[in-house]
């Protein structure tokens, strides 16, 4: 597998993947937010054969479906090779002490050593969540740690 960036003036940046089969798939994200998938023909990989326009909210349920999976494989295998390492996923109730307040005003990987992981909202993952992301009641929040840890983070969420 190969993956080029090459920067477009004017345009945005493409970035092209090659399988290991030799298909050239591409992306060419546009300063407007808009994303083109192209694929490219095998024969002749200058050559485009079918290009879809994505509009940014579509290309984010694309990129969800192509790597929530990737996400989940690689917490099995974390899991695997780390003997007592937990994933939990917390949601985030109405009335939580942390509806309407930033990820970073929990200091939970200080209080408990466990980590956030990824957010859940409205179907869509926000991996490596940012401190001032702001929880909304309905977000699921995955916590990656011990037991002990992630026990200790679902109670900072249910009681601050």
């Amino acid at each position: 597998m190969d993956l080029t960036r090459t920067g477009l003036p004017g345009i945005g940046l493409q970035h092209v993947l090659t399988t290991e089969r030799g298909r050239q798939v591409g992306v060419i994200s546009h300063h407007t937010g808009r994303r083109d998938l192209v694929i490219y023909d095998k024969e002749d990989p200058d050559t485009c054969v079918v290009t879809v326009l994505l509009t940014a909210d579509e290309a984010s349920a694309l990129a969800e479906l192509l790597g929530t999976g990737r996400i989940v494989e690689r917490l099995n295998e974390l899991h695997r090779q780390v003997e007592g390492l937990v994933t939990e996923k917390i949601p985030i109730s109405a009335g939580s002490p942390y509806d309407g307040r930033a990820l970073g005003d929990s200091r939970v990987r200080t209080r408990t050593g466990a980590s956030i992981v990824a957010v859940v909202r409205d179907g869509q993952v926000i991996a490596s969540p940012r401190p001032d992301l702001v929880f909304a009641p309905g977000d699921v929040v995955v916590v990656v740690g011990t037991g002990e840890g992630t026990a200790a983070v679902a109670d900072i969420f249910r009681n601050g």
